[in-house]
């Protein structure tokens, strides 16, 4: 039996990709550039400040305007993080519906501290999750396994009790090498690599309540 379900944050748990996409249009605008729309902005959520400063400027890590870009986006998210930030539809029942079982859940995702400790408060995670953990809470960040095994250890679980949810094929990797079963849900940003069929996860779910299905 299943005694935990821990999930990545972003394209996952929470859409974070509107407010992601505010922080590099104000870079966009306030050098008199035009904002970009959302979809194309949406696809890179998953990759950070290195995929949106990619897509919206066209700078890779080691151009000579990267860094400064990769802080100013940074800065600029950090100061507006909860404006448009929503759960995906079906989540805070999925939620609640693993408490009322009871199942412990926890986040796990690769954003750095400084994001997600005052997102997770800001949504109410804090004092539900059995756990929070973040890219930089562990000296590793996924796909290494590292994360999720601090994860199951801050829940008292044992990490092949343990189920992980994500978006992106570095979730299924880490899950993987952790000993847990995975699920990749169709809903997240994906990126553009291999469609989610590929990543080797036990499963492809369509819906958020559909994780319920994989408890036992």
């Amino acid at each position: 039996m299943i005694d935990c379900v821990l999930f990545d944050l972003d394209g996952t748990l929470a859409d974070t990709a509107p407010d992601l996409a505010a922080a590099l249009n104000k870079m966009r605008t306030d050098r008199g550039l035009s904002p970009m729309p959302l979809d194309p902005l949406r696809r890179m959520a998953s990759s950070g400040a290195r995929g949106l400063v990619g897509v919206g400027f066209g700078l890779r890590p080691g151009d000579a305007d990267y860094e400064a870009h990769r802080v100013e986006f940074l800065d600029n998210y950090e100061r507006a993080l909860h404006v448009h930030t929503r759960l995906f539809d079906g989540v805070p029942e999925l939620l609640q519906a693993l408490e009322n079982l009871p199942r412990k859940w926890g986040v796990v995702t690769n954003k750095a501290s400084r994001f997600t400790d005052p997102l997770a408060r800001s949504i109410g995670f804090t004092t539900r999750a059995s756990c929070v953990v973040s890219g930089d809470t562990t000296p590793h960040a996924k796909p290494h396994p590292a994360p999720l095994f601090h994860a199951a250890r801050v829940s008292g679980v044992d990490p092949q009790r343990c189920i992980y949810v994500g978006d992106d094929l570095r979730d299924i990797q880490a899950g993987r090498a952790a000993g847990m079963r995975t699920l990749a849900v169709s809903w997240g940003y994906l990126g553009e690599g291999e469609p989610p069929a590929r990543w080797g996860a036990d499963a492809v779910i369509e819906t958020p309540a559909a994780v319920l299905d994989f408890l036992d």
